[in-house]
Formats: structure tokens, C-alpha cells, sequence
């Protein structure tokens, strides 16, 4: 449906509710059938269905009747628009069918349009109809036109009125439900009207009213009675709008609140003569307004709304003291005028986008001195403006930032420890630690930094520098190069290692760049231009190891408390590692030697070559119990031993000498096989009370004159809970000589049986006893090892047996070992074969 035949509908729909039985439609009707002759008259409003509004004669439909148009000769008119005449409707076949035709109500018709003159659009018929046929004429036609007329405007009247009476209703219920009451003052005659409702607001009966001016004042609150006399006043003499709130006194002692809004009305002369206006009850908003105020009032946060203008219209105490400034400062201004840092900050912003959004807001913002806090906003949009609630959170917020500045605090002395710690137990010396310390510090506690160490001959080095520019980085080091032999007595490095303390040093251009001299250290020092300096001596144990120089540039701040603590815990670690560092390599020499000096050469037999080697473990500061043995008895057997005491101290170094020569002494005076020499050895650890556990592993190899005839020699061999040994044979095969369980270790059970195997070697094989630590590891179960090793001793069968030695250490463990490592290799050849010439036993150092 197309909005014009909306409005027509809703339009017939108005005229055909207020238009029925209307008495004017009535006698219009009535008029119609008696200047026309006709025996009946009708006037219906025609929409969605066609109603009869009234009538005249016996063949008219009751009032208030209801056809669809479709079926009647009304409906017809209606839809063209223009009058139908129709003399004899029974002939026309258009016609015929139609209910008033068939049954001879309507044989003949004449009815014209009804149009509204407002809109201009059709909302009825007005027709006269006979049973019988007829001729109408134009005549007949044009009086009909002429009545259409007033029908129509009686039609529009009566909607009109009802209209008025409906929306009359509905003005009077929006009143009462209101509480609107008016008043109606004559400024002639000084007669006051108030109706029912704005005589209870004041408080009067309708007999206690007095009807003038002083019943209002009378009842006024002598508060605002002033007030509001002075503003009916300038209503009246300006002819304007008189709106006031205030209170009403009832003469029980009960007030109310009152908004009143009237206007004074001119006469031709312009002078006042009337005052029209009502009043409505505020006291519940007040009362609410007053709860809210006292809410905000006690509430713990600030509060301030602003108006559409960006004035001030409220602030609670809070706020007042938050803001540094009192109510009668705030109310009415501006904020941006009051605050000016405001403008262009985050608070700018986010008030802005709230009220062009209509949608609230929250945000933490800092406002510079004189207020220097940090608050927490949260802001509400309203049609009045805007409304926010804030906190101040700078003491929150300076938790915060201690806590976030202690975490990184601590996880810089964390990554400094690690750092300390990788970079020394890679053995990269002081030096590569320091220059480790530096990468971790820079650019956490400043831009660039250079730290020394005091040398061997107890003058300061520079030995490591770095800067947070890598194209810096060659000044940086050019600087720490040159700058000790240019610094002065007087330079803060110098005071730093007098005291021990942090050296602050606000200007370094002043303190230290200009006494440089001309040359490479005044050039890299401006070149660099460090603002700001710290520096402090690395102290450990009451000695001086070291320094740190650190730098800022000008674009960052002094080092302030906080940061120069933590530079005192990074350099308090790094002393420490450094000092702790030192003492293990002096312990790391110091266990080297005596486990040198436990370790003798072994001997060289003519049917053999004996090759030795020990590798420290990496934990080299821990004294070994890993111990190897060569040596000849009187019958002129060779005797190789290997063992591993448990335990990596020096009681485990202590027990390992002993074993050691127990074993040598029992072996070379009972001149017995391997099996004999580890129970004797068993029953001594008992007897002597050595208080060790021990794995070992004693091999002899004899030669008869026949085995040397047939270029044989036999290897006799007992284990006690010792890894397997290992035959390479002279074709590349390597043979694991082991048991199917292992007799056990030592010191654990004096009777214990001990077994011994006899294996038959061509001349041209090696033997290879080892320890645990070769061959197992925590990255390396034992059974893997030995497999591993066994593959890589075929591998190297054709090495001069050091080479092979050699290489079987550095293959199997590239990057040392977690346990010492001991290694016997005893290869086998013809007795005239040449000796190789004399060696001593051999330390292999650690692998770097």
C-alpha cells in the first residue's frame, strides 16, 4: 500500500467512527430525497468497507451498517471519482448483478462523491435511489453536486470533533498522571485561578483560597520567597517567561518542591495584562538529588560532571581536594581553562570520544605539577554532558613501578649470574666473562660500559667494552684501548677502586673529557659523548679484582638508587664468580699435579708397547679417583690395572693412592694372576680399614717361549665390577672381554670369589682397559658407550697406538667429561721389533 492509500484508509477509517448517525448527515439526507423527489436518500463514508452514515426512505440500510464497496452502487462512485447516473440499472449489465440492482431496492440511482477539502481525496457518496426505473437530469445532477458539499464538510466536522474530544481526554489524563497543575493570573482584575491540582501542591481547599497574588506568596518559602517575587516581576514587566523552582510551606510544617513555568501575555499596547503558566511537584527529585548528592558526597572516590560547554556543574569534596581547588573555583568554569595541561592529553581525548560516542570510558592518565599524580578515570556520557569518577593511583602506581623495576632488577642479576656462570665454566676467563657481564648489563643500566681487571702484575687492564650502537662498538673499544693511559689521578675510575664504592658522576665531559689530552682517547671520548657515569670497583673477599665503567648518554637520566643497588649486586656476582673462578683454576692445577705425581710412567716390555692417558673431568676444581697401572713382575709378566674409586674428592684421591699401591705391591711380591692379586687386594682394603668402594679391573701378559714361537701371547684377566676390556685384532676386529655377570666391585665383601678369564692374542693386537667415564655419562648409557667404542676403536685399528689413544678421547668425548677418564693400551708386537723412545705418563688437558 502506497502512503497516499494509507492516509485515505486511515482518513475513512476517522470519518466512518465519528460520522454515524450524525444528526447534520441525517437532515442532509433527507434534504436530498425531498428536492430530488426520489422515495430514499443515503450518505455513506466509503474505505475499507462502506458504512452507512445515515439516510432517508424505506429502502435505506440501517445506520451504522457496514457493505463491502465492491458490491454496492457506492462503491462504484467512490473508486471513479465523479457522479453515476443510471436511469434503469437492471439494463446495464455493469450493473445488473449488484444486490441493491437484483432486488429492486436501487432499479434507479444517482450518487455523487463526498470529497474531503482538506486533503482532497474521496470519503463518501451522497445518492438518492427509486425501485422503479427513472430519467435523472442534469438538473437532478447539479442539486446533488450542490448538497455533496455541505455533506462533505459535515463529515470533516464530525471527525474533527471527535478528534478534539479524544485528544481533549488525553490532555486531561497526561495532567493528572503528571501532576501538572495551572494557573491563570489576570494582572486587571488581580484574580487568581488555580485548579485542583495546584491548590493541593499549595496546600489550600477550594474555600480556604483567597484567589490572589498573596495566597501564592503566603505559601511561599521565606527562603525563595524573594527569589521567585523577583522573577514573576521580570516576566511581567518584560512580557517573558516566568520558570522558577521553590519550596511551598504547608501550614502543617510540610514542604515541597514546586518547578513552575508561566508566561505574561501583552495587550495591544504591550503592557502585561494576563500571566498563564502550571507548576508540577519536584519534591521526589529533590529528595533523590539530595540522596545522590549525599552519595557523592560520602563516597571515598572524586566526582565532577560537566556540562555540554565543558563547565563544571558539580564536585564533591573528594574532588575538591584531589583538584587542589575549592567548589566556588570550580563550579562554572571551564576545565580546559582550569587545567590547561589537560588540553591535548590523554584526558582531552577520551573526554572528547565519550561525549561524541555516547559511550563510556576508562583510562589511567598522568596530570604534570602542580597536581603530578596519576589517576584512574572512568567517564559517562550524558545529554547534560559528562559525568566522572576518578582516583588518585600514583602510590598504586609507584607500587608498580617498584615492583616492575625490582623484577627487572632481579631478572638482571639472574641473567648476570648465568651469564658469569656459562662464560667461566666454558673457560673463557676473566676477560670473555667480563665481556659476557657487559652484553647483559648494556642497555638495562646504561649505553655503553668498559670494565677492566687487575693484571698478574697488579696494574688495572681494560679488557672488555660494549656499546648499545653497534656502529659505536670500534669507538667504544678504541677508547677502552687508549683512555687508562690518558685518565688523571683524579679520574672516578680511580676513586671507584680507592673505596670500593659506586662513583657517581653527574658530568663527564667536566670530570673527565676535558683533562683528556690531544689524541685517540679525547677523540673516541667526544666521539662517544657520554652525559652521565658510574663507575665501581669489583671487590671480593677484601680484594680488588676489577672495575666497571658504565655511561649514559645525554638523552637518558642520571643513574639514580635503584639502579646503582642493582649495579652493586651485578658487580658484588661478578667479583665473586671472577674471585670463585680464580680459586678453582688454582685448585684445578693444584689436583692436576697430584694426580700427576699419582700416576707413574708405565713400563716397556720388549713384547709390548703401553700407551697411558688420564683426562680431568670437567668439574675440574674435584680430585679424581679414576687410576691406571703398569708394571713388570719378577717372572718378567707385564701387568696393566685400571680401577675407579668412588667419590671424586681428596679422601677418594687419598683411597685411590692406596689402592693403587696395595695392588702394585701384592701383584709384584705374589707374583699371582689377576683373580689372586683382586682378592688379596679385597682382604687387605678389609684388614687395613681403607673404608673404599672401587671397581678395578688387572690384566697380565705372559709369553712363553712356545706363544712366542707361534707369535701368540696370553692375556689373563679378572674384573671386579670394572667395565669390559676391549681386543682390537690385528685384522680391525674388536673383541669385548666380559663375563655374563660381573664378580663384584671392591670393598664391599672380603670372601668374595673372584674369576679369571684367559684370552689367546696374536701378536699385533691391542688391549684397551678404560674407566666409566669414557664410555657412560648422562647423556650416554654404559652399554651404548662400550658399543660406541668398539665401533670406533675398529675404525682407528691402523693408528700408531698414541694417535689412537688420543683420538678415542677426543672422538668419544669432544667436549670432556663429566667423570675422569683413564686409559690403558697395551698393543702387542715381535720381540725384535724396535722400541719407541721413552715417555712418560701422559695428562691429556680437558678438551676446550
Amino acid at each position: 500500500m502506497s502512503p497516499l492509500d494509507a492516509e485515505r484508509l486511515a482518513a475513512a477509517r476517522r470519518v466512518a467512527a465519528s460520522a454515524v448517525g450524525s444528526p447534520g448527515l441525517q437532515r442532509l439526507a433527507e434534504l436530498a430525497a425531498r428536492l430530488l423527489g426520489a422515495p430514499s436518500a443515503g450518505i455513506a463514508v466509503v474505505g475499507e468497507v462502506q458504512t452507512m452514515a445515515g439516510g432517508s426512505g424505506p429502502q435505506v440500510w440501517t445506520v451504522g451498517s457496514e457493505l463491502p464497496p465492491a458490491d454496492t452502487l457506492s462503491g462504484l462512485v467512490a473508486t471513479a471519482g465523479v457522479p453515476l447516473v443510471v436511469p434503469d440499472g437492471r439494463e446495464d449489465p455493469r450493473l445488473a448483478d449488484l444486490p441493491a440492482v437484483r432486488s429492486g431496492t436501487a432499479v434507479a440511482y444517482l450518487g455523487v462523491p463526498l470529497t474531503d477539502p482538506v486533503h482532497h481525496h474521496v470519503v463518501g457518496v451522497l445518492a438518492v435511489f427509486d425501485p422503479s426505473p427513472r430519467a435523472w437530469t442534469e438538473a437532478d445532477v447539479a442539486l446533488l453536486s450542490q448538497l455533496a458539499a455541505p455533506a462533505a464538510s459535515e463529515l470533516e466536522l464530525a471527525a474533527l470533533t471527535a478528534e478534539f474530544e479524544v485528544s481533549r481526554l488525553r490532555w486531561g489524563l497526561a495532567i493528572d498522571a503528571a501532576g501538572i497543575g495551572s494557573f491563570d493570573w489576570d494582572l486587571v482584575t488581580g484574580r487568581l485561578s488555580w485548579d485542583d491540582r495546584l491548590l493541593e501542591l499549595f496546600g489550600y481547599d477550594r474555600e480556604d483560597f483567597a484567589g490572589d497574588f498573596a495566597a501564592f506568596t503566603d505559601r511561599l518559602h521565606p527562603e525563595d520567597a524573594d527569589r521567585v517575587q523577583e522573577a514573576v516581576q521580570t516576566a511581567i514587566d518584560d512580557c517573558g517567561v516566568f520558570e522558577a523552582e521553590y519550596r511551598v510551606q504547608h501550614p502543617g510544617g510540610a514542604v515541597r518542591w514546586v518547578h513552575a513555568r508561566g508566561r505574561a501575555l501583552p495587550d495591544e499596547r504591550g503592557v502585561a495584562v494576563r500571566l498563564l503558566g502550571a507548576g508540577y511537584d519536584t519534591t521526589e527529585q529533590r529528595l533523590a538529588d539530595a540522596r545522590v548528592a549525599r552519595v557523592l558526597e560520602s563516597m571515598p572516590a572524586a566526582f565532577f560532571s560537566l556540562g555540554r560547554d565543558w563547565t563544571f556543574t558539580h564536585a564533591n569534596v573528594e574532588a575538591e581536594r584531589l583538584l587542589g581547588l575549592g567548589r566556588d573555583e570550580l563550579l562554572g568554569g571551564v576545565i580546559w581553562e582550569l587545567f590547561p595541561a589537560a588540553v591535548g592529553s590523554d584526558f582531552d581525548r577520551h573526554y572528547r570520544r565519550a561525549v561524541d560516542s555516547g559511550l563510556p570510558t576508562a583510562f589511567e592518565a598522568y596530570y604534570p605539577p602542580p597536581l603530578d599524580s596519576w589517576y584512574e578515570v572512568r567517564a559517562w556520557p550524558s545529554p547534560e554532558g559528562l559525568s566522572v569518577y576518578f582516583l588518585d593511583v600514583s602510590e598504586r602506581r609507584r607500587r608498580e613501578e617498584q615492583a616492575r623495576r625490582d623484577a627487572q632488577r632481579l631478572a638482571l642479576i639472574a641473567r648476570v649470574s648465568d651469564t658469569l656462570s656459562a662464560a667461566l665454566v666454558d673457560r673463557r676467563g676473566g676477560s670473555g666473562a667480563l665481556q659476557e657481564l657487559l652484553h647483559a648489563v648494556v642497555p638495562e643500566l646504561a649505553d655503553w660500559a668498559i670494565a677492566s681487571l687487575v693484571g698478574a702484575d697488579g696494574r688495572l687492564h681494560d679488557v672488555a667494552s660494549w656499546h648499545a650502537d653497534p656502529e659505536l662498538r670500534p669507538v667504544a673499544a678504541e677508547y677502552a684501548r687508549v683512555r687508562l693511559g690518558a685518565l688523571n689521578s683524579t679520574a672516578p675510575i680511580v676513586d671507584a677502586l680507592a673505596t670500593g664504592e659506586v662513583t657517581v658522576v653527574p658530568d663527564v665531559r667536566a670530570a673527565v673529557g676535558a683533562s683528556l689530552p690531544p689524541g685517540p682517547a679525547r677523540d673516541a671520548h667526544r666521539q662517544l659523548d657520554p652525559a652521565t657515569a658510574v663507575a665501581i670497583a669489583l671487590v671480593a673477599r677484601g680484594r680488588v679484582l676489577g672495575a666497571m665503567s658504565l655511561y649514559r648518554g645525554p638523552g637518558r637520566e642520571l643513574m639514580d638508587a635503584a639502579d646503582r643497588a642493582t649495579l652493586r649486586d651485578v658487580a658484588d656476582r661478578a667479583a665473586l664468580a671472577l674471585d670463585s673462578a680464580a680459586l678453582h683454576e688454582l685448585e684445578r692445577r693444584m689436583a692436576e699435579e697430584l694426580q700427576r705425581s699419582l700416576l707413574t710412567a708405565p713400563p716397556e716390555p720388549d713384547h709390548s708397547q703401553i700407551a697411558v692417558r688420564y683426562v680431568p673431568a670437567v668439574q675440574a676444581a674435584q680430585v679424581g679417583g679414576d687410576w691406571y697401572d703398569a708394571f713388570l713382575q719378577p717372572g718378567g709378566a707385564t701387568v696393566v690395572a685400571i680401577g675407579d674409586v668412588v667419590g671424586h674428592d681428596t679422601v677418594a684421591a687419598a683411597a685411590m693412592g692406596q689402592l693403587r699401591s696395595l695392588l702394585r705391591g701384592i701383584a709384584y711380591s705374589s707374583r699371582g694372576g689377576p683373580a689372586a692379586v683382586l682378592a688379596d687386594l679385597d682382604r687387605a682394603i678389609e684388614g687395613l680399614q681403607v673404608h673404599t668402594l672401587a671397581t678395578a679391573a688387572v690384566a697380565r701378559l705372559e709369553q712363553e717361549p712356545v706363544d712366542r714361537a707361534r707369535g701368540e701371547v696370553r692375556l689373563r684377566w679378572s674384573s671386579a665390577g670394572h667395565p669390559p676390556l676391549l681386543v682390537l685384532l690385528p685384522d680391525s676386529r674388536v673383541e669385548v672381554l666380559a663375563t655374563a655377570r660381573a664378580d663384584l666391585m671392591l670393598g664391599v665383601d672380603p670372601l668374595a670369589v673372584r674369576r679369571e678369564q684367559v684370552a689367546v692374542l696374536p701378536v699385533g693386537s691391542t688391549v684397551l682397559l678404560y674407566t666409566d667415564g669414557l664410555v657412560e655419562g648422562p647423556d650416554l648409557p654404559l652399554d651404548d658407550g662400550v658399543a660406541r667404542l668398539t665401533a670406533l676403536l675398529a675404525e682407528l685399528g691402523g693408528l700408531e697406538l698414541d694417535e689412537l689413544c688420543d683420538q678415542v678421547l677426543v672422538r668419544m668425548r669432544p667436549h670432556g667429561s663429566e667423570d675422569d677418564v683413564a686409559l690403558v693400551a697395551v698393543r702387542l708386537h715381535p720381540e725384535d721389533r724396535p722400541r719407541p723412545a721413552e715417555a712418560g705418563p701422559q695428562v691429556t688437558p680437558r678438551t676446550p
